[in-house]
């Protein structure tokens, strides 16, 4: 009777240890997604001081454009890496400002012909397009984490070990979230 007692002991013991280390593994990849993201980011404010010394080369009148760019580019470099909902809401609001930047350089088309411009632009899409992997990676690895961290026996675990929910990385403004309307 011991040795059963021992034997079921023994195999609950090692499936919390699996439930702990399934946590473990799952907050290692928010880590790793939100690692992505801001390197993703980091290249993206990167690009921005060229982009606007060249725009502002050919468009120096559209001055609101160009300062909006750069104040946004400031206040989402200066939002702590750790404060996730911060760092999108002030990315989103750069993103908008530069969609705004992008707008302006309509209007020029000796800037849009410009070499200069068309690669810096060609390496703001692929930025913007590394960006988007990289957020879909995160939030799916939120997902699996908050999912564990709710879900019945490793919720347990994971209120006894301090395991918390993580915060996705979402578009705050509902316009950008809206279908675009497209007429023929």
């Amino acid at each position: 009777m011991s040795w059963f007692l021992l034997a079921i002991v023994g195999v609950l013991g090692l499936y919390l240890i699996s439930l702990y280390n399934g946590l473990v593994r799952k907050r290692q990849m928010v880590n790793e997604g939100w690692s992505g993201i801001d390197v993703q980011l980091k290249r993206r404010t990167d690009l921005i001081p060229s982009l606007v010394e060249v725009v502002k080369g050919y468009a120096s009148h559209e001055r609101e454009a160009l300062e909006a760019v750069t104040r946004m580019r400031s206040q989402a470099e200066a939002v702590p890496g750790d404060d996730i909902e911060g760092r999108a809401k002030a990315e989103g609001m750069l993103s908008q400002a530069l969609g705004r930047l992008m707008a302006v350089a309509e209007s020029y088309p000796d800037l849009k012909a410009s070499q200069n411009f068309v690669d810096l632009q060609a390496s703001l899409d692929k930025v913007e397009h590394e960006l988007q992997m990289s957020r879909r990676y995160y939030n799916g690895a939120v997902r699996g984490l908050n999912v564990a961290v709710e879900s019945f026996p490793s919720n347990l675990v994971a209120r006894n070990f301090g395991f918390e929910k993580a915060g996705y990385f979402e578009i705050e403004d509902a316009a950008d979230r809206s279908v675009p309307s497209v007429s023929f």
